[in-house]
């Protein structure tokens, strides 16, 4: 059976402290790529809400035109049968 020595017992830790090391490096990495990621759906969250806004502010212009046509077809229509002079 082979002999343990003190030398591989070292080499083993050291070993396994690199890998500890990579390891949180690679975990440091995952966290500011979520982050990134999260920061970026606030910012796309925060386009989409705009456009929303955009699109009703749009809506309540189209409905005030289109009421202003009703209204103008209305007093076209009663004009045809009113008197003329």
């Amino acid at each position: 059976m082979a002999e343990i020595t003190q030398e591989l017992i070292h080499e083993l830790l050291r070993r396994f402290h690199q890998r500890a090391d990579k390891a949180d490096t690679a975990a440091r990495d995952l966290r500011n790529e979520v982050n990134s990621i999260r920061l970026l759906l606030l910012a796309h969250q925060g386009d989409i809400s705009n456009l929303y806004m955009l699109i009703h502010q749009i809506d309540e212009r189209l409905e005030r035109i289109e009421n202003r046509l009703e209204l103008r077809e209305l007093a076209e229509a009663q004009a045809r049968f009113e008197p003329h002079p």
